[in-house]
């Protein structure tokens, strides 16, 4: 099994980073911030626009260690890389699945359904642990209706209609996520879900969580070998990860969203930690930032015991396991793609 590693947040902006022996440098302004060992890293991540090395670059492919440049608010720019992994009949049995409608719907089917079943687990969590603090009533409704829609998923016959159904669940879910927030109510509140960009608080912190999901998933495909931008639910768009945006939607609700709601329910993170910009968007500053990613990285230490392979791993393998068991279901080793359910 691959070993979890540790990855490397730098969230100054303005820092430039350079290669000295076998070390990481950080400067900004040719002053050293800091040196870390490249033995222990598998991801650089860098929010700001200064840059890195050529030889620092070239280290990185050579070791293997993802480089990957986001802006300073989050967005996905670009990732360094060196040879594609994975032999080209894994990749050829990708595309002609998703050249095929009915292979391509059984994939997505159990993709939406795991979706919804985490979705449903996450509001069943919250009636548990806050009964006296939230609308019972409501939050049974809510988690009925998903139930419901999973037995609909089973039975779907082609992919406009499963758009249909997760959309539709999907409205539901986020209808009683502003319920979820129970602390800072004032500063956190939720209406709609808004995505480019955000307009408050609680938006940002979604679409900066899922962005760091999507990059997990993407390393995690290349990683068994598979194409990140050939997807079967999402549709084919030049620059757009598809498949690593289906496999996102496994962990959404349970990795990303009760990220979320635990940063602010514990208070993690405050209403200083945002800025607005002209156009209306929030986003996390630099501080907030760096809150955000330490939290995110001890979440990935995190272990549990993997519900299909009944072993324990870290959070931060999810995203590569179940990328390794599509790819194995691709290749014929699997008789259907075991969707991750928490449970």
């Amino acid at each position: 099994m691959k070993k979890l590693l540790n990855t490397l947040y730098v969230t100054i902006p303005e820092t430039y980073l350079s290669l000295d022996g076998e070390n990481v440098v950080v400067l900004k302004e040719k002053q050293e911030l800091g040196r870390i060992p490249m033995h222990n890293i598998e991801r650089i991540m860098t929010f700001g626009y200064m840059g890195v090395s050529p030889a620092l670059m070239g280290k990185c492919v050579e070791l293997g260690i993802e480089l990957v440049f986001m802006t300073p608010y989050g967005k996905f720019l670009a990732r360094v890389e060196g040879g594609i992994n994975g032999n080209v009949l894994l990749r050829r049995e990708q595309f002609r699945i998703a050249d095929d409608k009915n292979r391509s719907l059984a994939i997505a089917r159990n993709m939406i359904i795991g979706k919804i079943y985490n979705s449903r687990q996450v509001i069943l969590r919250v009636l548990r642990d806050h009964e006296l603090r939230v609308d019972q009533a409501l939050f049974r409704k809510k988690a009925d209706f998903l139930q419901e829609a999973l037995q609909k998923c089973k039975n779907v016959r082609d992919i406009d209609g499963l758009r249909g159904i997760e959309g539709e669940c999907a409205s539901v879910y986020f209808s009683i996520f502003d319920h979820m927030i129970l602390q800072q109510k004032k500063e956190f509140y939720f209406s709609t879900r808004s995505k480019r960009p955000p307009l408050d608080n609680v938006n940002a912190l979604l679409s900066f969580s899922y962005s760091l999901c999507t990059s997990m998933c993407t390393s995690a495909l290349e990683a068994v070998g598979l194409d990140p931008y050939v997807g079967f639910m999402h549709t084919d768009r030049p620059g757009r990860r598809s498949l690593a945006l289906d496999l996102v939607e496994e962990f959404r609700a349970w990795f990303c969203d009760r990220f979320v709601l635990m940063l602010i329910n514990k208070r993690i993170i405050s209403a200083d930690d945002f800025e607005k910009r002209e156009d209306g968007a929030v986003i996390l500053n630099e501080k907030g930032r760096k809150e955000v990613l330490a939290a995110w990285q001890k979440r990935k230490n995190e272990v549990i015991k993997h519900p299909f392979l009944e072993e324990k791993i870290e959070w931060g393998m999810l995203p590569y396991v179940q990328a390794l068991l599509l790819a194995r279901y691709i290749r014929g080793d699997l008789d259907a793609y075991p969707v991750f359910m928490w449970k």
